[in-house]
């Protein structure tokens, strides 16, 4: 068996979390080639669960409502078909393939109807990084440890109205990645954390597109609304990644047997963006309460703080001179990095009488934010109460490790009348 090896330092296992900061590169005289991306603690908590909305670029907060709404938007729970009492899905994905081959993501999620109005659901997450060899600073090894995480949760869907909905969902949040390993005179424990997500969902009459019945619906959820999160007693805590996702989708029945579903979704992660620091003759410069800000906001606020402040600390593009000092703000680029900080997923689904369904998709993300681009296509099939999908990444950057990413999931919704469900 192959083993990643990695240093016990704390700041190697809190890398390892992608919990660190990013800092900014101030080498050039223009920082607008910078890349700035925003990271957190559990990062595992935004990766698309599920096989239809990853086969369609990652959308979901509005699509038609299943067992994996509890990820993308809980409110839509209370829109399943009455005559689906009950659903399960299960998802599995080797993840990161490219990179290691011991990396996975498994999902497991559910549905119960209270009545017509209202319904709860569960999810259990659980992401494996495979099996690591931690060593000290001389190589030594110290022991192997399999790290993990895995998200816990319970929601609560509700109809307000005969078109509008709300959901609430409440999450429990575990990362262990050292086991317990002492770095440094440090006591690295697990990260533990709590958060809630706030969801709505609208869905519109049936009206006519060229005299098909079509209609659109609409869905908005603010996820990981959530205290911070530390792997040791002395280093500051993180955010764990609290995000924004806001979308529509357009449904048109082709005719009697053919239906085409359209999809947007927009993100934005609403935690700081690392500041631009002081420079003078290429040294960042401190004061009394560390270093000294140039452009952008302390990031070392609580997260009601953050989350608010996370739509207008953007640092933008900082000018140096030839000595190496932070000059100037480039005038309007804190603007267009805000706008860099909104990742976009377009995806397309069209379903043959309800047992076939064929999907594509595309994400996008700023090369200055993580330069995840990628096309996605997938497949569903469905067999009574069974119904299987699968999806699979095809990567548009070079040495991605999202390449060839492969996404398994089974469904079953139980009390439905045959014919009548959608994949």
């Amino acid at each position: 068996m192959r083993f990643k090896t990695i240093s016990i330092t704390l700041s190697s296992a809190l890398l390892f979390s992608a919990s660190t900061s990013a800092q900014v590169n101030l080498s050039g005289a223009e920082t607008g080639s910078d890349i700035n991306t925003i990271t957190t603690a559990v990062p595992f908590l935004l990766i698309s669960p599920d096989s239809r909305s990853g086969a369609m670029g990652d959308v979901g907060v509005a699509l038609s409502p299943d067992a994996n709404s509890i990820h993308w938007n809980p409110a839509k729970l209370a829109f399943i078909d009455n005559d689906k009492d009950m659903g399960f899905s299960l998802s599995y994905s080797p993840w990161l393939r490219a990179l290691v081959n011991d990396i996975n993501l498994a999902y497991l999620s559910g549905y119960k109807k209270l009545d017509n109005n209202s319904a709860i659901g569960f999810s259990l997450r659980y992401f494996s990084l495979g099996d690591i060899t931690f060593t000290n600073n001389y190589g030594q090894e110290i022991r192997n440890f399999k790290p993990n995480e895995f998200a816990l949760d319970a929601t609560y869907s509700r109809k307000l109205g005969e078109r509008f909905g709300a959901g609430l969902a409440a999450r429990y949040i575990y990362s262990n990645l050292t086991g317990g390993i002492s770095s440094s005179g440090a006591d690295v424990k697990a990260g533990q954390s709590v958060a809630v997500d706030i969801s709505a969902y609208y869905e519109t009459e049936t009206f006519e597109v060229s005299g098909k019945d079509a209609n659109v619906a609409y869905g908005l959820n603010i996820s990981n609304i959530g205290a911070k999160m530390s792997y040791t007693d002395a280093a500051n805590r993180d955010f764990i990644p609290t995000n924004m996702r806001l979308g529509t989708a357009f449904n048109v029945d082709l005719d009697e047997f053919n239906k085409l579903t359209v999809a947007l979704d927009a993100n934005k992660l609403l935690v700081p963006t690392q500041p631009v620091y002081t420079q003078v003759n290429g040294s960042t410069v401190y004061g009394t309460d560390g270093p000294v800000i140039f452009s952008g906001k302390d990031p070392n606020v609580g997260v009601a703080t953050g989350i608010f402040g996370s739509f207008s600390d953007a640092p933008g593009d900082v000018l140096l001179d030839e000595n190496g000092n932070t000059t100037e703000v480039v005038k309007g680029t804190k603007f267009k990095e805000e706008l860099r900080e909104v990742n976009i997923s377009v995806g397309a689904e069209y379903l043959y009488n309800n047992l076939l369904a064929i999907r594509a998709g595309y994400f996008h993300e700023h090369w200055s934010k993580g330069n995840r681009r990628f096309v996605s296509l997938g497949a569903g099939i469905r067999y009574s109460v069974f119904e299987l999908d699968l999806s699979y990444i095809l990567a548009l950057t070079q040495a991605s490790p999202l390449a060839n990413t492969l996404r398994f999931t089974l469904r079953f919704n139980f009390g439905e009348v045959a014919g009548e469900s959608s994949i």
